[in-house]
């Protein structure tokens, strides 16, 4: 026997942006360090996965408002499709 599902909660509203720039800042600070205290030339790759998380969060920091408009803008479409009774591709 098997109780009845409880509805899922609703999705936790968070402000993706600032956890992308605090990432960034983070591959940043810790690029910074590893330049002042240097690395031995076997290590070295370390500053080039600094960089490219660096880049990475530059990138997510621009592209992440660009997807929640998106998302917004087709969960508005759907909405207006369910008001009229229209269908949605």
């Amino acid at each position: 026997m098997t109780r009845a599902r409880r509805p899922d909660p609703p999705p936790m509203r968070t402000n993706d942006v600032r956890i992308a720039m605090a990432g960034t800042a983070a591959w940043a600070a810790a690029l910074i360090v590893m330049l002042i205290v240097g690395l031995p030339e076997s290590d070295r790759w370390w500053l080039w996965t600094c960089a490219a998380g660096i880049v990475i969060g530059l990138f997510a920091v621009w592209y992440i408002p660009r997807l929640q408009a998106g998302r917004a803008r087709q969960e508005a479409d759907r909405a207006a499709a369910r008001n009229t009774g229209g269908e949605s591709a």
